[in-house]
């Protein structure tokens, strides 16, 4: 019998720690340095171009629409095609024409004749973008200089079809987008050679993810002071002695180290749509939760007065107005300390609260300090 008890109390201690275990899992977990942080120099550039999108079907700006008109003219008359300024405000027609922005990311280390895929948005009324084709638009940086053209036949992902009277519309067809349209014109790489200092930036700002991160480089390159931590959200690291030659082989090595990395408790909400997103980690203090809805509906009809048939009056329109409030017996949910998410949108759902119920009893349970958690609204 005191064998059997002991078996069973050596099970029960290894159940609890594998359960330990097991929430600590859902606490920490193994990233690689590349997929939470990024080289400072190495990024993306943003350029953008404006121009002229030719070959659609009756659906392109109408003649109100003066800057496609002046575009066109524009476009035209360095081709050798002189307009008369009295025409093109009065006769010219540009159905068939749209103005258009353009918009593309320059991917680092970009030398010309690199390829990028470019995004084409109306600027003006167009109803679609269907079926046409881009001319040769130059785009520009921040800095106002053109590093790469685009040009090419588009692809939207929706149409428009009919008249203004009965039409149909699919997604958004005043937005395309071309594949490898644009062509980088200018170098934009960053040259490592030159670089007088390596320094690594986290995408989320963690002092506890900056100091695993350093501690990472510095077992790796076996030096205690290879990577120092500046704040929350940099690292620097030495540039090794041997010159900057072997940077691209230092950075393979650091962006596929692991560090672990504790999950922040994070609840988004979205009011304009209703949406909201929680984390696993979320916890909740305890809470007792009153909702009720109060609601008022104001509804105006109208109705005609007829005078007898010998009199001398007038037909009168009369407005009634109902007016008619109601409100719902509050409802009530109580959670414990520690309750968490799951049970919350458990229990939210019982008292048939709403998408934007929910926005709002999140809000007050952070303002009440039962939330464990960041709060972000966006």
């Amino acid at each position: 019998m005191r064998y059997l008890f002991l078996r069973y109390v050596t099970f029960v201690l290894l159940l609890a720690s594998l359960c330990r275990s097991t929430f600590g899992q859902t606490e920490i977990h193994k990233v690689l340095i590349r997929d939470i942080a990024s080289v400072e120099g190495i990024r993306n550039n943003s350029l953008v171009g404006y121009g002229l999108v030719v070959g659609l079907k009756g659906t392109g700006d109408k003649q109100q629409t003066y800057f496609t008109i002046q575009t066109l003219a524009s476009v035209l008359q360095r081709m050798g095609v002189e307009i008369p300024p009295s025409v093109v405000q009065t006769t010219v027609q540009v159905k068939n024409v749209a103005a258009v922005f353009v918009t593309a990311s320059l991917p680092p280390f970009s030398r010309p004749g690199t390829t990028v895929d470019v995004v084409v948005s109306s600027a003006g009324d167009a109803r679609s973008l269907e079926g046409g084709t881009l001319l040769l638009t130059p785009l520009y940086a921040a800095d106002g200089q053109v590093y790469a053209a685009a040009q090419g036949p588009l692809v939207t992902g929706g149409y428009a079809t009919g008249t203004a009277a009965n039409a149909k519309s699919v997604n958004h067809p005043t937005v395309g987008r071309i594949p490898n349209g644009g062509l980088v014109e200018r170098d934009s790489s960053l040259d490592l050679t030159k670089l007088q200092h390596l320094s690594l930036l986290l995408n989320d700002p963690s002092f506890t993810t900056v100091e695993e991160v350093a501690a990472a480089i510095d077992h790796e390159l076996a030096s205690p002071s290879a990577a120092t931590v500046i704040d929350s959200l940099r690292v620097e690291v030495k540039i090794p002695e041997s010159g900057n030659g072997d940077l691209p082989a230092l950075l393979a090595r650091m962006e596929n180290l692991e560090v672990m990395v504790r999950r922040r408790a994070k609840v988004v909400v979205n009011e304009r749509t209703g949406t909201v997103v929680l984390g696993k980690d979320v916890r909740l203090g305890a809470v007792s939760i009153l909702h009720g809805t109060f609601s008022i509906e104001v509804k105006t009809s109208y109705s005609a007065s007829q005078p007898n048939p010998l009199a001398k009056g007038q037909t009168e329109v009369l407005p009634e107005t109902t007016l008619k409030a109601g409100e719902t017996p509050a409802r009530n949910i109580a959670l414990t300390e520690g309750a968490s998410v799951e049970e919350l949108v458990t229990r939210l759902q019982t008292i048939g609260a709403t998408a934007r119920d929910v926005v709002s009893i999140l809000q007050a349970i952070k303002a009440a300090g039962a939330l464990e958690a960041e709060l972000e609204v966006i």
